[in-house]
């Protein structure tokens, strides 16, 4: 077999379908956020999809919390949890998010990628003849994580809440069960009926596994995400979560029961065989953790922006899914088209929105995903608005009729 022409070939495929990914080199300027610097093209850029959602990544409790530990504890964390990994900035971590989560016990990943994949995956192979009932529209890395256990998957349509009961009710009644979800779907951002999830789960004797990776931060007097906000943590057996995003900084986690938790850390490859994050990142993911617990002046201002933008962009007709999250998706619907608007916008508005196209959403939905933080300014949605309605035009893109 030539292997290189087949690789070739898989990539000109892509390219031709307009879903080949190219990379902004971007460097992002202490202080500044949103600004960045592109390297490949475009010099100072204003970035308007990132999933720092807040700009924690350069809030300065935050910068000053890495900088201490790094002169403290050096770089690395030395190894695994299990062997010489688990420092005191771990620990002190851990209990901060259980705490958010009012959970018993937390424990920390490398992402939330492998945290979905590691704890799903173990709940769902160790616990005997379970069934996993996973929403339609689950990441990428909680169905890796149950199809990886072998465990016997069940799919029930995306926040339909009817059609879970109809799944539960044809399990034999004394099947353990664990329900899969999320809060805000980071796509199209609407958000799930947890409460009422919680009440099936009651109902049928089965287990919650709620992802509250892009809502974590945002949502809650604490930012607890939109369990704490519902006042349903309580009710959610595993709360799993990122520090990647609105925390700013990185690693995954779950929170739950000490058992739960100490389960997981027993039986998890994913857990067990990887090295530990480094202090540095657990002390400022503890910092950023503990500020926004006490701050809410963030949120308020991070939705006031996010109203702002979906005002704009009605006023103009751009077409953007309604939802009542702070994720802003504006439908292109061809991946060409989508590709280049946000080429255009890289090389001549000075406007950095990657592309969103398939297979990460469904062909014919192909998007930019628009997320704006407290730090962006009256002038950036200036500039952002003259610049999608100049783009939308030259497109021949549909646009939606001015409100009444």
């Amino acid at each position: 077999m030539d292997y290189q022409s087949y690789f070739r070939d898989a990539l000109d495929a892509l390219r031709g379908e307009g879903n080949y990914r190219h990379f902004a080199q971007l460097e992002r300027c202490r202080g500044q956020f949103p600004k960045a610097i592109c390297h490949n093209g475009g010099g100072e850029v204003t970035i308007w999809c990132s999933n720092d959602y807040l700009g924690m990544g350069q809030h300065p409790k935050v910068l000053q919390a890495m900088h201490a530990a790094l002169d403290r504890a050096g770089a690395g964390a030395g190894g695994t949890r299990n062997i010489s990994g688990t420092t005191n900035d771990h620990a002190i971590l851990e209990a901060e998010l259980a705490d958010l989560h009012g959970k018993e016990a937390a424990l920390l990943f490398t992402s939330g990628y492998v945290s979905n994949w590691a704890a799903l995956g173990t709940l769902a192979a160790r616990i005997p003849n379970v069934a996993v009932l996973s929403d339609s529209l689950n990441h990428a890395s909680m169905i890796e994580g149950i199809r990886h256990s072998r465990a016997q998957k069940i799919i029930w349509k995306h926040n339909d809440t009817s059609d879970l009961e109809l799944k539960l009710k044809a399990l034999p009644k004394d099947q353990p069960k664990l329900i899969a979800f999320e809060s805000v779907y980071s796509m199209d951002g609407d958000i799930a009926p947890i409460a009422e999830i919680c009440d099936l789960a009651e109902r049928y004797d089965a287990m919650t596994y709620l992802d509250e990776v892009h809502a974590v931060g945002l949502y809650g007097p604490r930012g607890g995400g939109i369990a704490e906000r519902e006042e349903v943590m309580d009710r959610v057996t595993v709360i799993e979560g990122t520090l990647g995003k609105a925390f700013g900084v990185l690693g995954g986690y779950i929170a739950a029961s000490d058992e739960l938790c100490d389960f997981i850390r027993s039986f998890a490859s994913g857990f067990i065989f990887t090295t530990a994050l480094p202090p540095t990142v657990a002390a400022g993911a503890a910092a950023s953790v503990r500020y926004l617990k006490s701050s809410s002046d963030e949120r308020h201002i991070h939705q006031n922006r996010v109203a702002k933008v979906r005002a704009r962009l009605t006023e103009i007709g751009l077409p953007h899914l309604d939802n009542s999250s702070h994720i802003i998706p504006i439908i292109v619907g061809d991946p060409v088209k989508c590709k280049y608007i946000s080429d255009l916008l890289l090389a001549e508005h000075a406007i950095y929105i990657q592309p969103i196209n398939y297979p990460t959403v469904p062909k014919g939905t192909e998007r930019l995903r628009i997320t704006p933080s407290p730090v962006h300014s009256d002038k950036d949605i200036d500039q952002l608005i003259d610049a999608l309605e100049m783009l939308w035009t030259q497109c021949k893109l549909a646009r939606r009729p001015a409100a009444a």
